[in-house]
């Protein structure tokens, strides 16, 4: 269940947390944050949460994301009675909330993940401190180079790296949970790309607090009130 999504399929989760009804609301993520959001949802006990993922891949197609989540929310929509969306604008120039405005889908706030990771006023910090900064999730660590040196034809054309990173002054990794392989691969990532590491610990708190707000507030206002 908490297994890594490869970045080249999908990936359906019914629920993390071992639900004993059928969820009524569905999350639509990006396949690089499946892990993540899964242990977010499994650690918080939230078992009316459905999970879909595109794959990770897109990233390297933005101009394809906005119509692969439509048709993930129009294929759903009858099932669940909310359907949230864990993407940032992610290179879509927009679209993708054009899009998620007509649907009446509410996504999560940032440009991107690491912004939501590291938190809106953190990464804003990091950004004015450093402009050239290039950014590591675990899941980019996890595959560097199918993402980021294949993706970019930098296993065939080597020489380019200068004219991708050139700019570039440094790498932050905004780890998720501690772990010592993803660590020295992260530096082995760093010093492909000539430029030194830091790590920021971000944990699980920004997609946490979105599906509290959102996917939440509602059904605990309900038991409050209840109460």
């Amino acid at each position: 269940m908490l297994a890594v999504a490869d970045p080249d399929e999908g990936f359906e989760a019914q629920s993390a947390a071992g639900n004993k009804a059928a969820p009524d609301t569905l999350v639509i993520a990006c396949g690089a944050l499946a892990k993540e959001l899964l242990a977010a949802i499994s650690l918080n006990s939230w078992s009316h949460l459905a999970v879909t993922c595109l794959p990770a891949i897109l990233h390297n197609r933005p101009e394809r994301i906005t119509e692969a989540v439509r048709r993930k929310i129009r294929a759903n929509r009858r099932r669940y009675r909310r359907i949230l969306c864990l993407y940032g604008d992610c290179g879509t120039g927009g679209r993708l909330d054009e899009m998620l405005t007509e649907e009446g889908v509410e996504r999560i706030e940032g440009a991107h993940c690491y912004a939501f990771y590291a938190g809106l006023d953190s990464f804003d910090a990091m950004m004015e401190e450093e402009i050239g900064t290039f950014f590591l999730t675990d899941y980019l660590v996890r595959f560097f180079d199918r993402l980021v040196i294949e993706g970019l034809g930098l296993d065939r054309h080597p020489e380019l790296l200068g004219d991708y990173f050139g700019n570039y002054k440094r790498v932050v990794w905004l780890a998720q949970a501690p772990d010592a392989d993803l660590e020295a691969r992260a530096l082995a990532a760093a010093a492909r790309l000539g430029l030194p590491l830091e790590r920021r610990m971000t944990g699980l708190s920004g997609l946490e607090t979105f599906l509290r707000q959102r996917a939440l507030g509602e059904v605990e206002r309900e038991r409050s009130g209840a109460g």
